[in-house]
């Protein structure tokens, strides 16, 4: 008997949680049993990432060993982060003009979520100026950072450290095979954390729609089809354009990513696949120091889906209320979650943070967002799949803008037979 792929067991974990989750809706028996497991998985995942982060980024930095060519690559990173991020937003504004997913939707009908958590959480980040955010870049305790998977501090050490290694020659060589030894053996613990992934995945659904159910999708579905048609069409358009000028297709990345993709839309979490992300980047070519700079720093400032949301339900709300919002009003809104939607993608909910702390700027009322924290889960599953092809995707595209040739994944077949 043929052995079932891992994207296919991922798939029918996610199945059967959906059943499970509506079949119990409403049973807390659901969350107090399989709430356990999939927080479990979420912290094997979690346990794996900042190891990953340093060995890698240690290794590639030492390797390329020029502050001038990896400041290079980081404006062209950041640069190329900033203009798609922009055209995210200005896609999801666009859309949300042409179908108006918050007209006529009657807010007698929907069930208001409690704010109170992501209130505490705007609070928290306000103080914190754009400056600021940048400023953090800089960890005061390199431990405090790793403990609290400050990804931008870590990075920035990782990279430091790196031009230490290399600037010290031979006496550095031992460093790097430590650290390459430490990233090869945690690729090795995530291939193994994996096979648990289609529990982890059932066990996340299952609570998610016993909590929530189907029914909540009804009042809301015309900004759930909204949502999930503008992520689709910035994956395959968007996204499609940018790869065929790469020289890629966009259809064979997405098949290549097929897994990392549905458990990324299971658990809604990107972070679940960042070290699976980083390693098939590798193999089809992508630089180590390329990877292990770009995909991590794209967590931060390259949330495509995130932005994309965000932007939709800001228009969303304003509709819901009858509030008509100016083109000037909609530019100033660009601007805005072009610098809020940057550096702190570690903050939970933060498109819904980072919402909370644009709305007001244009006049939205913010209340409306507790109309939308019901499917806010089923959305954020969407946004993470876009999260997900956005950073994979800019891998390739800085690698190539850096004179490297990723493989197709019809060339690794073709190698490997």
């Amino acid at each position: 008997m043929k052995k079932i792929s891992l994207a296919w067991q991922i798939f029918i974990g996610l199945v059967l949680g959906i059943i499970v989750g509506a079949v119990f809706y409403g049973n807390p028996h659901v969350v107090t049993y399989l709430q356990p497991i999939g927080s479990v998985f979420l912290r094997l995942i979690k346990m794996i990432v900042v190891p990953i982060v340093i060995s890698c980024l240690v290794v590639g930095v030492s390797g390329t060993g020029d502050m001038k060519s990896l400041g290079k690559l980081g404006g062209k990173t950041l640069l190329y982060f900033e203009i798609i991020t922009t055209i995210a937003i200005v896609v999801g504004l666009l859309i949300a003009n042409v179908f108006h997913p918050g007209t006529g939707v009657d807010r007698s009908q929907l069930v208001k979520a409690d704010m109170s958590a992501y209130v505490t959480t705007e609070k928290a980040t306000a103080a914190h100026s754009e400056i600021d955010t940048f400023v953090n870049i800089v960890p005061t305790n390199v431990v405090q950072a790793f403990a609290n998977g400050d990804m931008l501090a870590i990075i920035f050490f990782s990279v430091m450290f790196g031009l230490g290694v290399a600037a010290i020659g031979e006496k550095g060589k031992p460093i790097i095979q430590f650290f390459r030894g430490t990233a090869d053996a945690m690729f090795y613990v995530t291939n193994q954390i994996m096979k648990l992934a289609p529990f982890g995945v059932f066990a996340l659904i299952g609570v998610t729609v016993s909590q929530f159910g189907l029914a909540s999708l009804v009042p809301l579905g015309k900004l759930v089809i909204t949502v999930y048609g503008a992520m689709i069409f910035f994956i395959l358009v968007v996204l499609g354009i940018v790869a065929k000028i790469a020289g890629y297709n966009i259809f064979k990345l997405l098949g290549y990513l097929k897994d990392e993709l549905i458990l990324g839309y299971s658990t809604a979490s990107s972070e679940t696949v960042l070290p699976r992300i980083m390693e098939k980047m590798e193999r089809i070519g992508c630089p180590k120091a390329i990877t292990s700079f770009v995909i991590p720093t794209g967590y931060s400032f390259n949330l495509d889906g995130s932005t994309l949301y965000q932007a939709i339900c800001a228009l969303f709300i304003a509709q819901m209320y009858g509030i008509h919002l100016s083109i000037w009003h909609q530019i100033t809104l660009v601007l805005i979650l072009m610098v809020t939607s940057k550096g702190i993608a570690g903050v939970p909910g933060v498109s819904i943070v980072v919402l909370l702390s644009t709305l007001g700027s244009v006049g939205i009322p913010v209340e409306g967002l507790a109309f939308i924290l019901g499917v806010d889960r089923i959305l954020d599953m969407a946004r993470t799949c876009v999260n997900i092809v956005g950073n994979s995707l800019a891998a390739i595209v800085i690698s190539k803008w850096e004179g490297h040739k990723p493989k197709s994944p019809e060339d690794l077949e073709q190698e490997a037979a």
